[in-house]
Order: structure tokens, then sequence, then C-alpha cells
């Protein structure tokens, strides 16, 4: 199993930034952050995988970068010139095997509890 645990979420104004970190239990293939706005699915935002391919939502590109230390099993997500938009839960996840779909839900097995992302404009 593994366990993973989000942390910088926040409040912050539009046009402002922010980094997620996720801390991962053990080292995984490929990781992603997906977002759950109130009333919204789940959605993918950024992922990365085992050969450091990343993969972005449209709505984010050029804004977020995603990231990950693999020598410390840490995924992270800088955020530059957030909207409004932006605000959800943001959740850190894992695949379960060797390959990830780029942000395809179901290849990601373990997920995190979510940080919460408020963007007032």
């Amino acid at each position: 199993q593994v366990q993973l645990a989000e942390s910088g979420g926040g409040s912050v104004q539009a046009g402002r930034s922010l980094t997620l970190s996720c801390a991962a239990s053990m080292y995984t293939y490929c990781m992603g952050w997906f977002r759950q706005a109130p009333g919204k699915e789940r959605e993918g935002v950024a992922g990365i995988d085992r050969d450091g391919v990343r993969t972005y939502a449209n709505s984010v590109k050029g804004r977020f970068t995603i990231s990950k230390d693999t020598d410390k099993n840490t995924l992270y997500l800088q955020m530059n010139s957030l909207k409004p938009e932006d605000t959800a839960i943001y959740y850190c996840a894992a695949g379960g095997g060797f390959y990830c779909r780029g942000l395809f839900k179901p290849d990601y097995t373990y997920w995190g509890q979510g940080t919460q992302v408020t963007v007032s404009s």
C-alpha cells in the first residue's frame, strides 16, 4: 500500500502562487495531481510518469508545473497565476502499476486525503 500526504494548500488572491507537496511512502512509477471543485467531478490537473514525461490539463498549461524528487518520493505542483476557477480540493494520486496513461483516472490506484486551494478575485 502506498500512502500519500498532501500539504501546501491555502487561500490566496488571484494572480498569486502556491506550491503543493505530496509525500509518498514509497516509490511509484507515475504520480499526478487531480482536483475536485464543489458540484463537479474530479479532474486531472497534471501527471508525471516514470520517464519524466509530463501531462497537463489544458486549463493549467503554462501556469502549473509538476515535478518530483525521486530521492525523497515527493511530488510537487507549482501553481502560478492562480484564478478563482482553480479553487478546489487538490488530490495527489499514484499509479499501482508500471504505467499511467496521462491523467486517465482509473490508472491511479492510491489517493491522498486532499488539500484545499481557494483563490479569491
